[in-house]
This record gives C-alpha cells, sequence and structure tokens, in this order.
C-alpha cells in the first residue's frame, strides 16, 4: 500500500475527491506517452494481423479448390471414368458465346445475380454449397449488361483447364475425356481448377495457347494474383498449390501478349500444366 507521502515524493498529481479520499490522476505529458506508445504498438500488431488475415483467407480458397476438385473426381467415378464436361465459353476475340452446352458450370458470373446457373452444373449435386465456387479474396462484382457494377459480390472465381474434357466441336484442341487417359502431363502436374483474375473472367473454361499448338504466346484468360501476386492451383491428383507470380497479373485486354521476361517464365509456367498438341 502506497501512503501520502510516497504520492507526493513520486510527483504524481492528485485530487480530492467528494468524498474526502485524495485519487491520483495524469498529466497531459503522460497521457501523451501512453497514447504514443499504444500508437507504436498498433503499428507493430496491425501489419502482423492484415497478414494473418490474408493467410486465413488464402486457406478459404485452397480448401474450396480441393471441396471442387473432390466433386470433379465423384464425377469421373460415377460415370465410367468420364470427366466433368467443360463446355460453357465464350469467344475471346468477340466476348459472344462460343459454345453453351452441358457443363460442370454454366453461365457468365459477371452478370450473374443468383446462383442457378452454378446449381444448373454437373457438379454441384456433389457439394450443394456454390460458395465453393469463390474465392473470398475476390472483391469483384456483378455487373449489368451494359457494363454497370452493382454492389453484389459475384457468385465464382474459379474456371476449369481447357485440358479437361473441353470443348468437342473445337477441331484439334486437346484434352483429356477419362481419368484414366491423363498423362504427360500426369495427373499430378495437370491443372483442374485455378483461380481467374477478376478482371478478366467471364465463362468457366480456362483457355491458354497449348504447347506445340503453332500458335503465339498470349493469355487467352489471366490467372488471378491477388493472393500475394500468386494463384491458387487444383491438380488431377487432388492435391492444391499456390503459385507465386515473378511478375504481376495485370489485366490489360483479352488476349493479351506476353511480353516481360518475367511474364513469359509465368506464362510456360502454366502452359506447362495443360495437354499438349503431340500428347
Amino acid at each position: 500500500m502506497i501512503g501520502r507521502t510516497n504520492i507526493r515524493s513520486a510527483d504524481v498529481r492528485s485530487s480530492t475527491a467528494r468524498d474526502g479520499r485524495t485519487r491520483c490522476a495524469f498529466t497531459l505529458i503522460e497521457l501523451l506517452v501512453v497514447v504514443g506508445i499504444l500508437a507504436i504498438l498498433a503499428g507493430l500488431l496491425l501489419p502482423a494481423l492484415g497478414k494473418a488475415r490474408a493467410q486465413a483467407v488464402g486457406v478459404t480458397c485452397i480448401n474450396n479448390l480441393k471441396q471442387l476438385q473432390l466433386c470433379w473426381h465423384f464425377y469421373a467415378h460415377d460415370n465410367n471414368d468420364t470427366l466433368p464436361p467443360n463446355n460453357y465459353v465464350y469467344n475471346v476475340t468477340s466476348g459472344g458465346p462460343l459454345l453453351l452446352s452441358q457443363s460442370w458450370c454454366l453461365g457468365n458470373t459477371r452478370i450473374d445475380t443468383t446462383t442457378s446457373n452454378i446449381e444448373n452444373g454437373l457438379l454441384f449435386h456433389y457439394n450443394r454449397s456454390a460458395a465453393i465456387y469463390r474465392c473470398p479474396a475476390d472483391k469483384s462484382t456483378v455487373e449489368t449488361l451494359d457494363g454497370a457494377k452493382l454492389a453484389q459480390r459475384r457468385t465464382r472465381s474459379f474456371n476449369m483447364s481447357l485440358s479437361v474434357n473441353g470443348v468437342p466441336t473445337l477441331s484439334g484442341l486437346p484434352s483429356f475425356a477419362k481419368l484414366t487417359e491423363i498423362n504427360r502431363p500426369e495427373p499430378s502436374e495437370l491443372f483442374v481448377f485455378l483461380d481467374v483474375h477478376e478482371d478478366e473472367i467471364i465463362d468457366s473454361l480456362f483457355g491458354i495457347p497449348w504447347p506445340g499448338g503453332g500458335m503465339r504466346d498470349e493469355w487467352w484468360d489471366l490467372p488471378a494474383n491477388r493472393h500475394n501476386q500468386g494463384c491458387n492451383f487444383s491438380f488431377a491428383d487432388g492435391h492444391v498449390e499456390h503459385w507465386k507470380w515473378t511478375v504481376p497479373k495485370i489485366f490489360i485486354g483479352a488476349p493479351q501478349p506476353v511480353v516481360e521476361e518475367g511474364e513469359i517464365k509465368d506464362y510456360r509456367r502454366v502452359q506447362s500444366r495443360v495437354k499438349g498438341a503431340s500428347n
């Protein structure tokens, strides 16, 4: 217990309450010191909290991809090894429909205001949560047919690779129709789902010029950049990976050229995980 004499020797300001007892009070300088210390602590803690939150969001995105990958395998198991059709695609040049047919997921995610197109897809039967089709870090919103932005968040952030039972009406498109056919790349190397850039995504198929196809290097679709300059991928053997890009992925237009040295490195990495023309 500290007596009154000790309080005075410590030079702490005091005041007398109505009940006659003496109470201690802080000086303005002392309050400013406390506020300064709190500000320093906040400055130290907030970046760590922000990083932890970003990691948590990334984990949720990875888990969503794992759930979709499980649905993908269940479909093949129930359909005599046949992979889910990937037949809902728009023309990257004209922006118009190329093939709108039965597919793992339907719709144009830029204008879909309900989850009905997800629910009418062939995978929804295996997991009836529409939330697994969306990355929680994707803050993009739906828009009208005229391009006016609305407040509602989009319902889908993921696409399926063109290498998976994709667009059979396009002559020369290399894709695997059955699970047991997957080789070169092997199931551990062939990506199935990925997180797509919010400024570019439209349909549910991710297209990229395949190796050996003789086409120029360009992004038909652009991977996401929202996970610490990276993107999440799921693979045919069931595992999921986070890829850190050499350079940021910035949408310019569809299609867009691959120009920088770092950009071509990222491009080749993605391209090597799809079925080639000679496979």
